[in-house]
């Protein structure tokens, strides 16, 4: 068994080593410390809005002309035409239902404590109000620019940070609106700018002046700013493109650097210990990493947030299917078993709302966590993480959570649960959240246990989906 234990041992190391060697620990002492809080929230929410919505599209992705682009809208022959109407869904974009506290209730009750949204993402289109442009929300363009709160941004921070959530502002390296980046003298291509860098510098220069402008704003007009979220890695210099990134990150052989040293030196003077994330642009501004709609098949010893949309989509779509209950808190458990935090996407609509299947989920997850939160939050991982339909998470004060994920359709406890490893000491208590009742256990091994439910337990579990056992201390 001791054999056991050590090959599962060396094998973690050894992944964690071959993840780890990606990862810059941060230097800033001040920086180290938020990501460090950070880690302990485990669970925040994501929302990508803008325009687009009135469509359904894949948000800013169907004006990109690339070969895995489908367009729904097939009345369009050419592209044009197409770009032109996309633009002008500026001219219709009214969310009249817009109320952010409504929001940040929901989100408060199921647990989550930051929150990321999208300034800008790779359309242009500003949903804050920028002097950069007039391809934004608040321009007298914009049917919603009337509305006392027209500069969303501003008033979706400010209604999550009275309710302490931590702001995290998505903001898209690319801008496929500015003629600085996509040149109306060239065709608009690939995601890629349309032009070369390096002979046409001072194009370059006035694109970068343009991005540093913007994001100064929002680190001087949005309040406390705890997350500056970068998207768009293939804006990035040549030099830092590792070989697995080659074919979508930089097709084209140009230089992209955008300066992310002087832009990071500037948000910081601005927004003390700001969490930078360029993600997936390996170095010092990637603070934690951000795999994109799954979850690691490892546990990952260094700081990492997966971003996963509650429905079948990033932005808003009617006809979505959205996850379940059930999925969503296996998988936030699965994610902070592994070490994560998850970040849950929820596209609001074109009127300003969430589809009412999210307030649901939410709601469900909420339950959940009334019960079980103690076992997620401020949590770090415990070899092997997973076994079978175990989870498992250990806190700074000793205590081991056993998650079980139920199986589809389960909803009873088995008569007994087994593990292989973490065997309580033998002064331990052995608990169902939920429940008053003291669970009895027996040693089965050198490290392993089998823990026994009575009936009245097994039958009236205190809540869906996971139920979470607590061991006060275990076995060294």
């Amino acid at each position: 068994m001791r054999i056991t234990i050590i090959i599962i041992f060396l094998a973690f190391c050894l992944c964690s080593m071959a993840f780890n060697q990606n990862y810059h620990t941060p230097e800033d002492t001040g920086v180290m410390k938020k990501i460090e809080q950070w880690q302990d929230f485990k669970f925040g929410l994501m929302m990508h809005w803008g325009p687009y919505s009135q469509w359904g599209e894949v948000e800013s992705w169907s004006i990109c002309s690339e070969d895995w682009i489908s367009r729904r809208t097939a009345r369009f022959e050419n592209y044009s035409d197409y770009l032109e109407d996309y633009e002008n869904l500026q001219r219709t974009f009214n969310p009249y239902d817009f109320d952010p506290e409504k929001w940040v209730t929901a989100a408060q009750e199921a647990g989550m404590k930051y929150v990321v949204f999208t300034t800008k993402h790779h359309d242009g289109f500003c949903m804050f109000d920028t002097k950069t442009t007039d391809y934004k929300i608040t321009s007298d363009k914009t049917p919603f620019h009337l509305h006392p709160q027209a500069d969303v941004t501003k008033a979706i921070f400010a209604a999550f940070r009275k309710e302490n959530f931590w702001i995290g502002a998505y903001f898209s390296k690319p801008d496929w609106h500015c003629n600085d980046y996509w040149w109306s003298y060239y065709p608009k291509g690939s995601r890629h700018v349309n032009y070369n860098p390096e002979k046409y510098p001072e194009k370059w220069e006035n694109f970068k002046k343009y991005t540093y402008d913007q994001i100064e704003e929002l680190m001087t007009n949005y309040g406390k700013i705890d997350i500056l979220w970068l998207d768009g890695a293939w804006v990035r210099p040549r030099a830092n493109t590792p070989e697995e990134f080659q074919d979508w990150a930089i097709t084209k052989d140009y230089d992209q650097d955008i300066d992310m040293p002087k832009l990071a030196a500037m948000a910081r003077s601005h927004q003390k210990d700001l969490i930078m994330v360029d993600r997936w642009v390996e170095g010092e501004y990637e603070n934690y990493l951000t795999p994109e709609n799954k979850v690691p098949e490892e546990a990952l010893l260094v700081p990492w947030e997966a971003c996963v949309p509650m429905a079948g989509g990033w932005s808003y779509n009617r006809r979505h299917q959205y996850k379940s209950t059930e999925e969503l808190i296996h998988l936030l458990v699965n994610v902070v078993a592994k070490g994560g935090n998850l970040l849950l996407n929820i596209g609001p609509s074109p009127e300003g709302d969430w589809d009412g299947k999210a307030y649901d989920r939410l709601k469900g997850i909420a339950a959940w966590m009334k019960i079980n939160s103690e076992g997620i939050y401020n949590s770090k991982p415990l070899a092997p993480y997973k076994e079978k339909n175990l989870c498992m998470t250990q806190q700074e004060n000793g205590n081991v959570y056993l998650f079980y994920l139920g199986a589809p359709g389960e909803t009873e406890l088995p008569p007994k649960i087994r593990l292989g490893y973490h065997c309580p000491v033998e002064s331990a208590e052995v608990t169902l959240l939920g429940s008053d009742t003291p669970l009895e256990w027996k040693k089965t091994n050198d490290r392993g246990c089998e823990i026994y439910l009575p009936i009245d337990v097994r039958n009236q579990p205190p809540c869906e989906f996971v139920w979470t056992f607590k061991i006060t201390s275990v076995e060294k």
